[in-house]
This record gives structure tokens, C-alpha cells and sequence, in this order.
């Protein structure tokens, strides 16, 4: 009765904001920005995070909204738009002009004119670098606009977007425009008398399809290189965000890209599948989810053959050694899996924890996710914003419910957040085994799995015990136990002691069904290059 009691009081008191969740079937209400969960063991806080229901007005205008072929903004051709959405709020920002199989042969048509008879490949390569270093300088002067519409059109926090992201950019830009004139080819010596040379030239039309999570940062790793070879690219951009992309290759063209080299066709899958298939382009490069990745080689192989690059779905694992540092391994695992509001390809989702220090870890995972500052992205201090998308909001929530009904413990979270938007709890499950969902799939949202391991041979054989390979994070003091594991693991990148870390030069790409290629770095401009041997016949040479 006294509980009864106590649960009818709870009611009364917080009426206007209790819900009762549907996932966890428990009685859960908001009191002075923090929430909290009723059950018969009694009340627990379970998330400090706030939803501020009143969203801040974006200071940032949204200037363009067509398609972008040979340098001119045009509708598309059937005259549709689609809309593009506040993820703070589900609603409308913009309508935006959607490209399709008719679009997407105008700017392959005009790609494939610059390349064959523009100036961009046939200029000096220090042209091309002195265009790109212009761009770069015309992006830091507008850097505010782009992490306000980078942050209206995406819902990532605007400090994010601004501290990190933008200079970022910046950087990559600059790091492609200094490779410009530095891509050169060899020359061999030959058995015979003959003079042989090998040529590395731009490889002709690149179509580049990017996804929304980082849509200025993946503009930037696809378009950077391919400029930089001299090449002509054909962009879609992720219908979710297409606005960033729009607004940056507009500032492009202000400081004398010529018409035609970058084109920017928003759309939806049948503009990527018309790129992908397109007889016209010779060279394609997808970042997004491994299925669509399939679907786009296949489309690929289908047509001309031509050589694709992919940076696909993780599930990467974070290892957490017995000697870690349980403070700084917990920070730093919870920054490697709830960045970006888990929205990352590579977001260590996958915490592996030594049994020795796993209850301490489990403990102040939980305390930190609950300390989880979530809210209108374009508040000060907020670490976390809405989810994408209606569709990847309901698709978080399933995989919530799922790892509940299969027997993971619910450490924190569990459920939506606010009243508005594609808000998502901070959620830490412990007790995860491999066989489960959470510890599968890709999630791709702010949901950490806390797994127990008993030593390296273990935990090894079940980090690679997936068809992913793109990234994995090691925490320890002991040099011998990091490099077995760097070794042993079947991944592209392994940070040490640190996670997330995307410097310009370091080539980022997976093993498996992560992909294939690399982004960024040297290794970059391999995929926007032909290799040509020429060999002359020589008569009397001095040497060989």
C-alpha cells in the first residue's frame, strides 16, 4: 500500500511530463531537467540529460537549394524538390531541388566536357593547388555560416561542428592543395635498350556519393584528392543533408574552379544508382552502409568497370586492458562510441572490458553516460543532439529493445528523449554476449555495449569475429600488449590510448566488408590516378 501510494504521488506531482516507456515498461517522469525511472525496486535517476523544448532560431540562411551543373544552379529536370529536415525538430527546413536520371547525365555530361576539353586537367598542377589554397582561405572566412548550416541541417552540436569539424576542412583542403604538384611518375630502367617512363595521370570523371554523418569533412576526403590529380567529379550528396555541399562548391566556384569541374546533384537512390551505372563515369567512390555499398559495385561491375572505392559499416571493438587507467579508459570509451550521437562509422560500440576492472568500468560508464549533456545542438555546452532522422531514430529504438528482450542489463538510457525531434537517451548496456543484436549490428546511434573478456587470445579471436574491419581502439600501459593486439587485429585503423583521431595524412579505410581503398593521406590520390608505362626504343645510349 505504501508503495501504491508512492507511485499515485509520483503521478501527481510530475503530471504534465511522465511518460511510460514503451520499451522498458517502466514508469518514467521529468523533474527540474532530470529524468527518472519508477519501478517496484523504487526510483532511480537514469539520465541527466535535458531536451530544451523551445529550439534555438539558426542564425544561417539557406542561400542555395538547386542542383549544380557546369558551374550554373539549375532545377532539376522534372521540376521536383524533396524536403530537407531540423533533426531538432522534424521540421522542414528547405525545399531542394532532386536530382535524377536526367540530371545526373547533364553534369556527367559536363564533367566529361572539362576533363576532355576544359583547362582544369590540361593547367599546371601548382594552378590547380593555388585554386584549392584560395578555396581554403575562402572557407575559413565563412566557417561560421558552414558549422551553422552544417549543424541545422545535420543536428550535430554546432561546438562540435565549429571547433572540430570546420578546420578540419580547412585542413583537408590544404593538405590536398599541397599535394597537387608533388604527384609525379617514375622512370625504370629496362633489360633492352629502351627508355622507359611511367606516367600517373587523372583518372577522367569521378562520381562521389557521401553520406550525412560528416557530409563537409566527407566532401572534402572524396573531392580534395580528386581535384588534386586533376580530375572532374560528379557529387550526390545525402539527401538528409545536401545543403553543406551546395554552399561549399558555390564558394568554390567563387575563386575560379572552371564550370563543369565540380558538379553537386542532390537526390535520392536512383541518382546514385544512375552515377553508379553511368557508362560515361570512369571512376566511383561511396562512403555509406555496407548493403548500399554492395548494390553500388554491382552496379558498377554491371556497366564499364569501373573501379570503385568503399568505406563502409564498422563495428569496431574497444579494448579495455587490466592495467588501464579505468577513469581515462571510460572517458575515452564513451567519447568513442557516443561522438557525434553515435552516428560514426567507425564509433567503438563494441567495449570489450577485462574481468578484473569490468564492474568498476560498468559503474562509471554508467555514471558518465548519465552525465550526458543532450539538447538543441546549438546551445552552449550541449555534447549531443538529435539523431538524423526519423528513420534512424525508430531504428536506435529497436535495437534498444532488442538487446533488453535478449538479456543485456540496462545500464542507463533506454528511450527516447523530449517531446520534439529524434532525441535518444545516452544508453550503456552491460552483460552483452557476442550472439547478440547490440553487439552485431551496426547501430549507428548513442548505444554502448559492455562486454567482458578474460585474456588477449579471447578477446582477439572475438574482435575479429565479425564481417566488419574498419577501426578498433586498445587501452594500456604495456607496449608488448598493445602490439600483439595491433597486430592481430583484422582492421584498417587501431588507436592506442586514443580513438577518433583523423589527421589529414592518415589513410582511413577497412578490411572485409568494411570496404576496400583508402581515404585521405597519400594514399588518397591512388584512387583518382591512371598509371601509363611509355617505353621508346633507344639507339646508342651513353648508359642504361
Amino acid at each position: 500500500m505504501a508503495t501504491q501510494r508512492f507511485s499515485s504521488l509520483l503521478a501527481s506531482s510530475f503530471l504534465p511530463s511522465f511518460r511510460t516507456s514503451a520499451i522498458s515498461k517502466f514508469l518514467r517522469f521529468q523533474s527540474k531537467g532530470r529524468y527518472f525511472e519508477y519501478s517496484k525496486n523504487g526510483i532511480r535517476s537514469f539520465s541527466s540529460a535535458v531536451v530544451h523544448e523551445e529550439p534555438i532560431t539558426p542564425p544561417v540562411e539557406v542561400k542555395y537549394k538547386q542542383l549544380l551543373i557546369n558551374g550554373q544552379f539549375v532545377d532539376a529536370a522534372s521540376g521536383k524538390m524533396f524536403p530537407t529536415y531540423d533533426p531538432r525538430t522534424g521540421d522542414v527546413i528547405t525545399m531542394v531541388a532532386e536530382a535524377d536520371t536526367e540530371d545526373v547525365n547533364r553534369a556527367v555530361s559536363a564533367a566529361r566536357k572539362a576533363f576532355d576539353e576544359g583547362p582544369w586537367p590540361k593547367m599546371s598542377a601548382y594552378e590547380r593547388s593555388c585554386i584549392m589554397l584560395r578555396f581554403a582561405d575562402l572557407l575559413e572566412k565563412h566557417s561560421d555560416e558552414l558549422a551553422e548550416l552544417e549543424t541545422y541541417d545535420n543536428g550535430k552540436p554546432y561546438e562540435q561542428a565549429a571547433n572540430e569539424e570546420i578546420p578540419m576542412l580547412l585542413r583537408l583542403f590544404r593538405y590536398y592543395a599541397g599535394w597537387a604538384d608533388k604527384i609525379h611518375g617514375l622512370t625504370a630502367p629496362a633489360d633492352s635498350l629502351h627508355h622507359v617512363q611511367i606516367l600517373h595521370e587523372p583518372i577522367g570523371v569521378a562520381g562521389q556519393i557521401i553520406p550525412w554523418n560528416f557530409s563537409l569533412l566527407m566532401f572534402a576526403w572524396k573531392v580534395g584528392p580528386a581535384l588534386a590529380c586533376g580530375n572532374t567529379v560528379v557529387l550526390k550528396p545525402a539527401e538528409q543533408t545536401p545543403l553543406s555541399a551546395l554552399y561549399v562548391s558555390k564558394l568554390f566556384h567563387e575563386v575560379g574552379l572552371p564550370p563543369g569541374v565540380l558538379n553537386v546533384i542532390p537526390g535520392f537512390g536512383s541518382a546514385g544508382a544512375a552515377l553508379a551505372s553511368h557508362m560515361d563515369v570512369d571512376k566511383l567512390a561511396f562512403t555509406g552502409s555496407t548493403e548500399t555499398g554492395q548494390a553500388v559495385l554491382s552496379a558498377a561491375a554491371k556497366s564499364n568497370l569501373k573501379p570503385v572505392t568503399l568505406e563502409l559499416g564498422g563495428k569496431s571493438p574497444f579494448i579495455i586492458c587490466e592495467d588501464a587507467d579505468i577513469d581515462k579508459a571510460v572517458e575515452l570509451a564513451h567519447s568513442a562510441v557516443f561522438f557525434n550521437q553515435g552516428q560514426c562509422c567507425c564509433a567503438g560500440s563494441r567495449t570489450f572490458v577485462h574481468e578484473r576492472v569490468y564492474d568498476e568500468f560498468v559503474e562509471k560508464a554508467k555514471a558518465r553516460a548519465l552525465k550526458r549533456v543532450v539538447g538543441d545542438p546549438f546551445k552552449k555546452g550541449i555534447e549531443q543532439g538529435p539523431q538524423i532522422d526519423t528513420e534512424q531514430y525508430e531504428k536506435i529504438l529497436k535495437y534498444i529493445k532488442s538487446g533488453i528482450e535478449s538479456g543485456a542489463t540496462l545500464e542507463s538510457g533506454g528511450d527516447k528523449l523530449g517531446s520534439k525531434g529524434f532525441y535518444v537517451q545516452p544508453t550503456v548496456f552491460s552483460n552483452v554476449q557476442d550472439n547478440m543484436l547490440i553487439a552485431k549490428d551496426e547501430i549507428f546511434g548513442p548505444v554502448q555495449s559492455l562486454l567482458k573478456f578474460k585474456d588477449l587470445e579471447e578477446v582477439i579471436r572475438r574482435a575479429n569475429s565479425t564481417h566488419y574491419g574498419l577501426a578498433a581502439g586498445v587501452f594500456t600501459r604495456n607496449i608488448d600488449v598493445a602490439n600483439t593486439i595491433t597486430r592481430a587485429l583484422r582492421v584498417g585503423t587501431v588507436w592506442v590510448n586514443c580513438f577518433n583521431i583523423f589527421d589529414a595524412a592518415i589513410p582511413f579505410g577497412g578490411y572485409k566488408m568494411s570496404g576496400h581503398g583508402r581515404e585521405k593521406g597519400v594514399y588518397s590520390l591512388n584512387n583518382y590516378l591512371q598509371v601509363k608505362a611509355v617505353v621508346t626504343s633507344l639507339k646508342n645510349p651513353a648508359w642504361m
